[in-house]
């Protein structure tokens, strides 16, 4: 890779208030030294693309406006593990295995899938970038990023740390104790350290956005806070790798969207099927069945008719364009509302509105957001909406690794955003 002098640094959009595109002018302060881009993958969950255009979000907006963007789909179900997942592996949920944020596998009877799960044996039908990038010599750091404290490839052991996994060699566990200031400070740290222990890859993620989209609905006034708090640090950590004088290619995505919920859009089960029929994996944006003992055909029959609000399937007979459906951690039968609408048991006690994802993900409130802007990619340029498989690729191409040969992604949807 060849090394860049600070002058030519970032190409992002200036960020600071009143500013125009940085100039790479030096800190009169710092000392003056040459780096090679690193490059940043910062994850804002549930951060729809249109989120952009209510004027909170200046520092986004720019780095879009200077750089490269796109609507970008995600893959099904428009879920937060199984996104990220496929967002640094390339494949979609059904091949990498991370098929849902709860589930289950025959193989291990007792044991339940959540998001606090670091077992390697959930996680290690397909291997994340930052492995990968590890294996070829690029140091990488992972700031919170699902399955990034998972020693990947490893065998759980009853007491004691894992020996034989592969893990960034800097990366932190999940905590919404800590702040995005304090994530955000963690990054710049990392890179202020000498070359030789100098992350090239960093990730970073941020849940705010996606946690007020819950709470209040994609309309509220919570989630425009959220927005315009995770803004400003965005803007610090532009700030800070300017002041480091750290070129850097920003590949800024999110998981999915966000659509309204509530009350009023309920799905209730015990209206359509007996509940002696059937065992409920999860329920919400859409519903997985186990059927009771004896009770396939009943529950089949009371599932795959007609129903308002809600299409269900038996798992292999899923629509092939969700891409979806042969895993065996999936479900036998599987059941999707219309966007915005919510599958439970029994009716809703009392009214409520919120915010939830999950659902269709060709649908536009699952939209994912995705800004590319530095060094390696064009200026003021809009590509053709792309399902986020193809992320996987456009780091590889970043950090000089090879293509892989089992990807569900390719690079050439996202190839124009990058300087010839």
């Amino acid at each position: 890779m060849n090394r860049i002098a600070a002058a030519l640094a970032l190409g992002l959009a200036a960020i600071t208030s009143g500013c125009a595109t940085y100039t790479g002018e030096p800190v009169a302060s710092a000392a003056i030294e040459q780096r090679d881009p690193v490059t940043i993958l910062i994850a804002i969950d549930g951060f729809h693309p249109s989120y952009l255009d209510r004027g909170l979000t200046p520092t986004l907006s720019r780095l879009a406006a200077d750089g490269v963007t796109a609507p970008m789909r995600p893959s099904f179900p428009s879920k937060t593990f199984p996104n990220h997942w496929t967002l640094v592996t390339g494949l979609v949920p059904d091949h990498h295995g991370i098929i849902a944020n709860k589930m289950e596998d025959k193989s291990r009877p007792g044991e339940t899938f959540t998001m606090a799960t670091v077992d390697p044996y959930w996680w290690s039908e397909a291997k994340p970038i930052w492995v990968e990038a590890e294996e070829a010599g690029i140091r990488s750091a992972a700031m919170f990023w699902p399955g990034s404290a998972v020693p990947w490839g490893g065998t759980a052991v009853r007491y004691g740390p894992v020996t034989d996994g592969e893990m960034a060699s800097d990366w932190q566990a999940f905590s919404m104790q800590v702040s995005n200031t304090q994530r955000v400070n963690a990054v710049l740290d990392w890179l202020r350290r000498p070359a030789d222990i100098r992350p090239e890859f960093v990730t970073l993620y941020f849940d705010t956005v996606d946690s007020a989209g819950h709470d209040g609905g994609p309309e509220s006034e919570e989630l425009n806070r959220a927005l315009a708090d995770v803004d400003q640090h965005i803007a610090n950590l532009v700030s800070g790798l300017q002041t480091l004088g750290q070129p850097a290619n920003l590949v800024i995505v999110s998981d999915h969207g966000m659509a309204a919920t509530g009350s009023d859009k309920v799905v209730v089960l015990a209206d359509i099927v007996d509940p002696s029929l059937y065992r409920l994996v999860e329920g919400g944006a859409y519903a997985t069945f186990e059927p009771t003992e004896g009770n396939t055909a009943a529950l089949e029959a009371a599932l795959l008719r007609e129903h308002e609000h809600m299409e269900c399937w038996r798992k292999g007979d899923m629509p092939a364009r969700f891409q979806y459906g042969t895993h065996r951690r999936i479900p036998p039968y599987f059941c999707l509302p219309d966007t915005g609408w919510t599958i439970t048991p029994t009716a809703p006690e009392g009214s409520w509105h919120g915010g939830n994802h999950g659902f269709d993900p060709y649908s536009p409130e699952m939209t994912s957001l995705f800004i590319v802007n530095g060094p390696a990619f064009r200026h003021g340029t809009t590509l053709p909406p792309f399902q986020n498989t193809a992320v996987t690729p456009l780091l590889r191409q970043l950090l000089g690794l090879p293509q892989a040969a089992k990807t569900d992604g390719k690079l050439s949807d996202v190839s124009g955003a990058l300087v010839p």
